[in-house]
C-alpha cells in the first residue's frame, strides 16, 4: 500500500517535507553512518561559558512549527508509524505493578492492532516501539517479557526524578540496572550544578554515570523546566555531550514544565554544533506532556529541519511518552475507517 512506501521514504533525504517547509529551511548535519557511542570530549569551559541564547528568536522559530500545514493522509499515516518506532513506551507511576509492566511490554511488541497494520499494508514492516522505560524495580520483569523482541529496556536511574541521592548511591543504581538487563539508562543531573554554573562538577557527575553504564546507552535528563533560562539549557546540553551522553533528554515528566518546542530548538542546535565540532552524532529525547499525535508530528518536523533526516530514526530520536501511543492508534484507525474510536478501545495496560 502507499502508506508502506511512504513510511520507508519518511527518513530519506528530502522525503515528505510538510507543504510549507522549503528545502532551504532544512539544516542538515551528516553524522557517521552509524552513530555508535559518544566517547565525549574534555570539558571546554570557555565554550560553555560563552554560550548565549536569543530567547525571542528561539520562540519565534518554535512558534512556526505547530501553526503550519502538516502532512496529510498517507503521508501522515507513514509519519505516525515512524513516530511509533521512536517512542520510549513509559510507565513511571507510584502504583506500577509487575502486571502493568507486563501488559505494557505486550503493547510494545504489538503497538497497533493487527487489523489496522494489515489495512495500512504495513504488516511486514515490523513496527514496534523504540524501548520500554521503567523503574529499576521492574527491569528484570520487562527484560523477560521482551525476550526475543529486540526491544531494549530503559531504566530511569540516579535517584529519579530529583537526582539528589548521594553520588555513590546513584552510580550503584546504574550498575544494578545494567546487571538486571537494562540496555539504556536514563540518568538525571543535579540541577543545582547548572543553576549555579558549577560546570566542572556537573561534567564529573555525568562522566561517573557514563563509566557506570558500561555498554548501556546513556540518556541524560536535563530537567529543563527547572533550569530557569534557555542559556542554562544550552550550556547543560553541551556539558552533557562533552561528558559522554549518547542522548540528551528534556525532562523527567515530573516537572511543572516538561518538553517544549523552544527547548527543543535550543537542544537540537547544540547537538548540531557538537556534531560539527566532533563528528559525533548525539540523540535527542523530548519527554513529558507529549500526548497527541499532532505533537509527535511537530517534534519529527523539528528534528528533520534542525538536524536532518538521519535523526528521524530511533537510534538518534526518541519520544518519551505514555498516552501518545493511544492517540496515534486512534488517528491510524480514523485513516483506515474514517471513524475515531473511543480511547478505551486502545488500552495501554
Amino acid at each position: 500500500m502507499e502508506t508502506k512506501r511512504r513510511y520507508e521514504h519518511a527518513a530519506s533525504p528530502g522525503g515528505n517535507l510538510p507543504a510549507s517547509t522549503s528545502p532551504e529551511r532544512v539544516l542538515r548535519v551528516v553524522p557517521p553512518p552509524e552513530p555508535g557511542r559518544n566517547p565525549g570530549t574534555p570539558l571546554d569551559l570557555d565554550l560553555v561559558r560563552a554560550l548565549r541564547v536569543n530567547r525571542s528568536a528561539v520562540e519565534r522559530r518554535a512558534a512556526t512549527i505547530p501553526t503550519r500545514r502538516t502532512v496529510k493522509k498517507e503521508w501522515q499515516a507513514a509519519w505516525l508509524l515512524r513516530a511509533i518506532t521512536c517512542i520510549d513506551l513509559t510507565t513511571l507511576q507510584g502504583d506500577d505493578t509487575p502486571g502493568n509492566v507486563l501488559r505494557l511490554c505486550a503493547k510494545a511488541r504489538q503497538p497497533v492492532r493487527h487489523d489496522l497494520i494489515a489495512a495500512l499494508g504495513a504488516a511486514d514492516l515490523g513496527v514496534r516501539v523504540g524501548a520500554v522505560c521503567v523503574y529499576h524495580a521492574f527491569v528484570s520483569a520487562a527484560v523477560k517479557a521482551l525476550e526475543g523482541s529486540g526491544i531494549p529496556v530503559a531504566a530511569v536511574s540516579t535517584g529519579f526524578p530529583a537526582g539528589l541521592n548521594p553520588l555513590p548511591q546513584r552510580v550503584d543504581e546504574i550498575r544494578a540496572s545494567v546487571a538486571a538487563g537494562a540496555r539504556e539508562i536514563d540518568v538525571v543531573i543535579t540541577r543545582a550544578h547548572a543553576l549555579t554554573g558549577d560546570w566542572e562538577t556537573l561534567y564529573d557527575e555525568i562522566r561517573a554515570f557514563r563509566d557506570a553504564c558500561g555498554q548501556a546507552h546513556m540518556k541524560v535528563i536535563l530537567g529543563t523546566g527547572d533550569l530557569a533560562t534557555l542559556g542554562n539549557v544550552a550550556r547543560a546540553s553541551q556539558v552533557a555531550m562533552m561528558a559522554g551522553a549518547d542522548f540528551i533528554k528534556t525532562s523527567t515528566g515530573k516537572e511543572t514544565v516538561n518538553a517544549t518546542l523552544p527547548v527543543g530548538v535550543v537542544m537540537t542546535r547544540q547537538i548540531r554544533d557538537y556534531a560539527e565540532r566532533t563528528g559525533q552524532a548525539v540523540g535527542f529525547k523530548p519527554a513529558g506532556g507529549i500526548r497527541k499525535a499532532k505533537q509527535a508530528l511537530d517534534w519529527l518536523i523539528l528534528m528533520k529541519e534542525e538536524l536532518g533526516d538521519r535523526w528521524l530514526r530511533n537510534d538518534l530520536f526518541r519520544l518519551g511518552a505514555s498516552a501518545l501511543l493511544t492517540d496515534i492508534e486512534r488517528q491510524l484507525e480514523h485513516f483506515v475507517t474514517g471513524r475515531y474510536s473511543a480511547a478505551h478501545r486502545h488500552p495501554m495496560v
